[in-house]
């Protein structure tokens, strides 16, 4: 079996148009024949196409809400059950915890007016931003995968890595990778890290470096689109970097006494810190399976 690339393919730039599903395949860019998406649940998904097969998808040109795989009925299409986080879908949820990129393909039934009208085509690489379970138009539970451009990733910074077979090497091989969790510094953030001393609420850590105690604020409720969480102080949590990560990608929630669901223990929440149950909610049905 071929190693798995993540990543632009050899002499298949942005923009190749393909006349049918088997020259996408035979080209590299999208290798299965019927699979919308193409990876693994323990190395990540490398491509996916838009073929129309899901009602749910969201088409924005340089952004996409990418509806997960499973749950139809191979008859009508409709979505006749619930999606479980499996296979390609958590190959994919895998890709927003790494930052491997993602090869989206467009093809002619794609409902879209960024879909080509004849064939499929390769649109370059995109960055899954975030995912989360909701209700789909059938009202059966589906994953949905934020798919953003790379080139229009203002966001995100590179970072050299070390080849770690190269050590001892004084020019060491180097490839660049994506980073892709953004870290906020608003006012309602340094409110929020104040009132605890940028402790953390989970665990009760507070993390001392050379330049003062550090702490992370985690909204709740994500900001931005879909979601449109605000940046508030009842939608905020104050979270070590290790607990915002576990809490953004559905590790563990929070009920509605504030008892932990996942991880023993309940959040300390100090009393002048009147955490919004709505968000609390929000995050325990789109985040919590």
């Amino acid at each position: 079996m071929s190693e798995r690339i993540f990543g632009h393919i050899p002499n298949q730039p942005e923009g190749t148009t393909y006349s049918n599903r088997l020259e996408v395949a035979l080209s590299g860019v999208h290798s299965p024949l019927q699979a919308g998406i193409s990876g693994s649940q323990t190395e990540g998904a490398d491509s996916i196409v838009l073929s129309g097969g899901y009602e749910d998808d969201r088409d924005y040109d340089n952004v996409i809400i990418y509806t997960g795989h499973g749950g139809r009925d191979l008859v009508t299409g409709k979505q006749v059950s619930h999606q479980l986080l499996i296979r390609q879908n958590l190959a994919l949820a895998l890709n927003c915890q790494t930052g491997l990129p993602v090869r989206v393909v467009r093809g002619e039934k794609h409902s879209s007016p960024y879909a080509p009208t004849r064939g499929y085509r390769y649109d370059g690489l995109f960055i899954v931003e975030s995912y989360w379970k909701e209700k789909g138009r059938s009202g059966y539970d589906i994953w949905r995968f934020r798919l953003v451009k790379l080139d229009e990733q203002s966001n995100l910074t590179s970072q050299v890595e070390e080849d770690p077979t190269q050590y001892g090497n004084d020019k060491p091989e180097r490839k660049a990778t994506i980073i892709q969790r953004i870290v906020r510094d608003t006012e309602v953030s340094r409110k929020v890290k104040a009132l605890y001393n940028a402790t953390c609420q989970v665990c009760g850590i507070q993390i001392v470096t050379n330049a003062g105690p550090y702490a992370e604020a985690a909204h709740i409720k994500p900001l931005g689109a879909p979601h449109n969480g605000p940046d508030i102080l009842s939608n905020v949590l104050c979270l070590c970097p290790n607990h915002h990560l576990q809490f953004d990608f559905g590790g563990f929630a929070i009920d509605d006494d504030f008892t932990l669901l996942g991880l023993e223990g309940k959040l300390t929440v100090h009393r002048n810190h009147k955490i919004d149950l709505t968000y609390i909610r929000y995050h325990r049905i789109h985040f919590w399976e």
